[in-house]
């Protein structure tokens, strides 16, 4: 209950930017008390900022931790992953960059055979290192505590020696206008050297990404071949993705 509460107000704060204890105690159904303890909590991890009476985001574009991501939209996120992980044929080298979406793509190719791997994100490194079916291989790079990833110049060296049959990219944000972007500048730039060394770049993402942009962008909708997301996206961006030459699929 206490995990499904974090999520609830930052989830709150990433839409609004603000919230007050009184609206969280009679949404959550918690005391005013327990509701001050968990902004505490959040304050303390560098989530937010309290203030009188409440609490605000400590930043433009709240980005939300990969451990209070992995329950938000979940459902969608596990078929998303198991519809994209029908593109990867056998014998293919995958490259998969960092996210929840993204783990649930590597979960469905874990009893995979004669496939390759290459991931900056620890988290995706973790649940495929006891695999000895998949080639594993993982770069270095500074470690984002918010994604799991392992980003800067010393991974995007390490990726720009390989070449991938395919390549699934997580993101916060997609629309046709700005194409794919998310809240870490450093973290973009290593998406790209991903994208740039794949014959085909696949965005992962459930619909509530699609439409939104944030901070940095990663790359041009050119450079997205597909999009795997689910069947409540907006019918207005995926017509518009489509017209971009996006394939879209919706599971």
């Amino acid at each position: 209950m206490r995990a499904e509460r974090l999520n609830a107000v930052l989830d709150h704060i990433a839409q609004h930017g603000s919230v007050d204890v009184v609206h969280l105690s009679n949404r959550l159904g918690v005391s005013g008390a327990t509701v001050r303890r968990d902004l505490r909590a959040l304050h303390d991890q560098g989530l937010l900022v309290r203030t009188h009476g409440g609490a605000m985001a400590n930043n433009v574009g709240l980005e939300l931790p990969i451990r209070y991501k992995a329950s938000h939209h979940h459902p969608e996120k596990r078929r998303i992953g198991l519809e994209a992980a029908k593109l990867v044929q056998d014998g293919s080298v995958v490259g998969m960059t960092g996210g929840t979406t993204a783990t649930e793509v590597a979960r469905a190719l874990a009893d995979r055979q004669n496939i390759t791997v290459v991931t900056n994100a620890l988290n995706i490194a973790t649940e495929l290192v006891l695999r000895p079916n998949i080639r594993l291989l993982v770069t270095g790079g500074k470690a984002r505590h918010a994604s799991y990833e392992l980003v800067g110049p010393t991974a995007e060296a390490l990726v720009a020696e390989y070449h991938f049959d395919i390549t699934f990219v997580g993101v916060d944000g997609l629309t046709v206008a700005e194409g794919c972007t998310t809240h870490d500048d450093t973290e973009a730039h290593t998406d790209l050297a991903f994208i740039r060394q794949s014959r085909r770049n696949v965005v992962i993402a459930d619909s509530s990404k699609i439409g939104k942009v944030t901070f940095a962008r990663i790359c041009d909708i050119s450079a997205v071949n597909d999009l795997v997301t689910d069947k409540d996206i907006d019918p207005t961006e995926l017509t518009a993705l489509r017209r971009a030459g996006v394939a879209v699929t919706t599971a």
